[in-house]
């Protein structure tokens, strides 16, 4: 059975960093590529970052770009380094894997092995 776990995130305070961290885990289990996204009270998910099975390639949203930094370190793990924290970034954070799409890809319908979600709050 896969696993996919979210740690990290908690309180930030504005202008701060977060981290995230992901893993995988399941018997014979390989993601291919992996991302992020994230859902705010009342509204509908969006992608954050994503990176390809070998980390060579990666995917940002408008929203994060110049602030995050998406890292792969083999191939069950993954890292989102959040740089300048805005409220706006306040969500329930979700790690994705996919067994289907090598490339990095903002769109949730590559990915089919998601995590329970973890909550960033920003303060501001």
């Amino acid at each position: 059975q896969v696993q996919v776990v979210e740690s990290g995130g908690g309180l930030v305070q504005a202008g701060g960093s977060l981290r995230l961290s992901c893993a995988a885990s399941g018997r014979s289990f390989t993601p291919l590529a992996m991302g992020w996204f994230r859902q705010a009270p009342g509204k509908e998910i969006e992608p954050v970052a994503a990176v390809s099975w070998h980390g060579s390639n990666t995917y940002y949203a408008d929203s994060v770009k110049g602030r995050a930094t998406i890292s792969r370190y083999n191939d069950n793990t993954m890292v989102l380094q959040m740089n300048s924290a805005k409220p706006q970034d306040t969500a329930i954070y979700y790690c994705a894997t996919s067994t289907t799409t090598v490339n990095a890809s903002g769109s949730s319908r590559n990915y089919d092995h998601w995590g329970q979600g973890i909550q960033v709050t920003v303060s501001s």
